[in-house]
């Protein structure tokens, strides 16, 4: 009974419109006060313990990162650069487009971000270039979802913290997995363009690349700097965070000097309230993940589904079509909060890796970034290109089957997520 009206008033709140914060604390206070005999002037208190954490004040530092870093020329210089690494194949713009996408990720760990930032930029290049707006934007929208998979991620750190797991290891197990799916939009992408009619073009000499090298270093740096950093155990994600605020502030107002004074307090304030937006859901996602563990909801579906005797791989299956479906409706760190209290534990009991499942949820909130209703990269796409919402949906379908793809190999082949964790953790 608890559990259905639970899901019921949760569900009917998020469909009627209510932001899914207020939606889960609502549905929390009003299904304790009723139907449990839990103390409800300890919640606050409760909230507040769950936000006291160390870890979680990696996200507004990420975020004012990539906020100094899309602000000023920083995504031109590593899109110039991706140009003269692959521009010359067919499809070569889109290509770069992608491998800009997969680099600016890890400057960002944001994807409407990388969106925005490659996508204003190349969007009107590939066009230029002869390729139908289908293509430009539809390669430029789901590449764009990378930001969320390839480190540093604000979504890895959300579920690092509800799931009790280090940030460090799931950084780790994001780079091969956003490679691959990478690589694997790269070659479809040159496969498509090759059968449309694009030839090769002029291959960019050495002393072009290493001048377009030498224009995006600094940029680049950061990558090394900050993912270097964590991997050599220089400093921990929350240092690294810090860390590449104080660089990205550097280098876009003392090295480009692209970024004035008078453009800071328009940044400080959208990273702000991004990260408001972010910790409200994960205030009221922590008192709901509360609820769930007091009246022991997972250990109870944990024991059913044992009980069935399913094994992993249809756990996998279902936990995939979940998340595939709460993605089309929810923004991905509430997903995360909602599902890791329930989802966590019966994986742990059937023997999958936390690391592992980690993954695989991010990689479909990837796909959920551009898929309808409320994907966000559909609507970021659509504002900066001027197409309809259908016409980037549709525009979309391709590369979102390659992600489908990068999704079952996540899933079922856990050394591609996890080989690269222990290998530096042991």
């Amino acid at each position: 009974m608890v559990i259905a009206t639970l899901f019921i008033l949760l569900f009917a709140l998020m469909l009627l419109g209510v932001p899914v914060a207020v939606a889960l604390g609502t549905t929390t206070l009003l299904t304790s006060f009723f139907f449990t005999d839990m103390d409800l002037m300890g919640i606050p208190s409760k909230i507040f313990d769950g936000l006291n954490k160390y870890t979680l004040m990696a996200i507004p530092m990420f975020i004012l990162a990539g906020s100094l870093l899309s602000r000023g020329s920083s995504a031109h210089r590593i899109i110039e650069f991706a140009k003269s690494l692959v521009g010359h194949l067919p499809g070569g713009l889109p290509i770069a487009a992608i491998l800009a996408s997969i680099i600016f990720a890890a400057v960002s760990g944001s994807s409407p971000a990388t969106v925005a930032a490659i996508g204003s930029v190349m969007y009107g290049a590939i066009k230029q270039a002869g390729y139908n707006e289908q293509f430009a934007i539809g390669t430029i929208a789901t590449s764009g979802t990378l930001g969320i998979l390839i480190p540093p991620s604000i979504v890895f750190i959300v579920f690092g913290v509800t799931a009790d797991q280090s940030i460090g290891k799931l950084f780790m197990a994001g780079v091969i997995p956003g490679l691959m799916i990478g690589a694997m939009m790269m070659i479809a992408t040159y496969f498509l363009a090759k059968r449309s009619g694009f030839k090769a073009g002029k291959r960019a000499s050495f002393k072009e690349q290493f001048t377009a090298f030498k224009n995006a270093f600094w940029a680049l740096l950061i990558i090394v700097i900050v993912i270097g950093g964590i991997y050599g155990g220089i400093f921990t994600p929350t240092e690294a965070g810090a860390f590449s605020v104080m660089y990205a502030f550097f280098v876009s107002f003392f090295i480009y000097r692209d970024t004035k004074f008078k453009d800071l307090y328009k940044i400080i304030l959208d990273s702000a309230q991004t990260s408001s937006m972010i910790f409200f859901i994960i205030a009221n996602a922590m008192l709901f993940a509360h609820f769930l563990t007091d009246e022991q909801i997972p250990q109870h579906i944990t024991e059913m589904i044992i009980e069935a005797n399913m094994g992993p791989l249809m756990f996998l299956l279902i936990v995939n079509i979940l998340l595939l479906l709460m993605g089309q409706f929810m923004e991905p760190s509430s997903v995360v909060m909602i599902t890791v209290p329930l989802l966590l534990p019966i994986g742990m009991a059937l023997g999958i890796d936390p690391i592992h499942l980690g993954v695989i949820m991010v990689v479909n909130m990837e796909i959920g970034m551009i898929t309808p209703p409320v994907g966000l990269n559909l609507f970021v796409a659509s504002g900066i290109t001027g197409l309809s919402l259908k016409q980037v949906i549709v525009a979309s379908l391709p590369m979102t089957t390659i992600l489908l793809i990068g999704l079952l190999l996540v899933t079922y082949i856990p050394e591609i997520s996890l080989w690269l964790p222990r290998l530096m953790y042991g």
